[in-house]
């Protein structure tokens, strides 16, 4: 499948609950992330990325041959990590194991690289999300590390794994 990444729009809402409330995505996000997801919970992720400042918040809807078919995010920190930004990304169930998360986070890493200030991009996927470690690998990314009992999640400590994508100089 061919994937393209555009910026959101509020019509995406309706489309975005219908990819986002499954426990199979949800179980590879963090808390914050709403479940069940509705058309409002869309509306609302929508209406703070789009009055988000351009140059801390980075965020596309993804695209499958035209579809919506998922999300993909980056934050750029703070003090003297501001040319830091952590990855975020997620595909509904239907578009897994298609390329298109490796295919959006490449184009993402180029296009944030090319039109920013960033040095680096980071992500820490969950260490039991072999898929999305592959997503990074696969993009370019280096392990950097471990990340031992980094978080809970559904009440299970969890290890993450961190990866980081480098500005070549």
């Amino acid at each position: 499948m061919h994937c393209t990444l555009r910026p959101w729009t509020m019509e995406d809402a309706g489309p975005l609950a219908l990819l986002c409330s499954n426990l199979a995505v949800q179980n590879n996000l963090r808390d914050g992330f709403p479940y069940p997801y509705t058309k409002q919970d869309g509306e609302a992720f929508l209406a703070s990325v789009l009055a988000a400042d351009p140059q801390e918040l980075f965020s596309f809807a993804i695209l499958a041959d035209g579809q919506l078919a998922g999300s993909i995010t980056a934050y750029r920190q703070g003090n003297i990590h501001r040319r830091t930004a952590e990855l975020g990304y997620y595909l509904g169930e239907p578009y897994w194991g298609k390329g298109i998360a490796t295919c959006a986070v490449q184009q993402f890493c180029r296009h944030l690289f090319a039109t920013t200030d960033l040095l680096r991009i980071f992500a820490e996927p969950f260490s039991t999300n072999r898929a999305s470690c592959r997503v990074l690998e696969k993009a370019g990314f280096q392990r950097e590390g471990l990340l031992r009992k980094n978080a809970v999640k559904n009440g299970v400590v969890r290890d993450m794994v961190l990866y980081a994508l480098v500005r070549e100089e």
